[in-house]
């Protein structure tokens, strides 16, 4: 299993989006971890294409720290998203009123992905990201 250094560095990142009702989506970019403080900055960046829309580009970024056995995720200010166990990679954030759950695969290190499924009032998708080292 991973831990949170075997990140570092440039990953090739394609990611689909299946919305219960809404157009398709799919992200193709990169995923870049840097050292940053005591863990990992997490930045993504690429173009992202809805289903009968134009094309646009996308990114966001996290911080990766490790605690123990776990790896925290927190939003880019600072706020808690999620912790995952390598070993048992499943987490949940609740962002009222919608509810997140992902579910990290690395039984193919260094070839990983991680699968979003999210529902609530406001959304009902699921995100599927597949990284690879660049």
């Amino acid at each position: 299993m991973p831990q949170l250094n075997d990140f570092t560095g440039v990953w090739a990142l394609s990611r689909t989006i299946t919305q219960a009702d809404g157009p398709e989506g799919r992200f193709t970019g990169q995923a870049v971890f840097t050292p940053e403080g005591a863990g990992l900055r997490y930045h993504e960046a690429g173009q992202l294409v809805l289903d009968g829309e134009t094309a646009m580009q996308a990114e966001r970024d996290y911080l990766w720290s490790a605690e123990g056995d776990q790896i925290v995720v927190r939003f880019d200010d600072g706020r808690d998203f999620h912790r995952f166990t390598p070993a048992a990679p499943a987490a949940a954030h609740w962002c009222d009123p919608d509810d997140y759950r992902v579910t990290y695969d690395f039984s193919h290190w260094p070839d990983w992905s991680s699968e979003w499924r999210v529902t609530g009032p406001r959304k009902d998708y699921v995100m599927i990201s597949r990284y690879s080292r660049a």
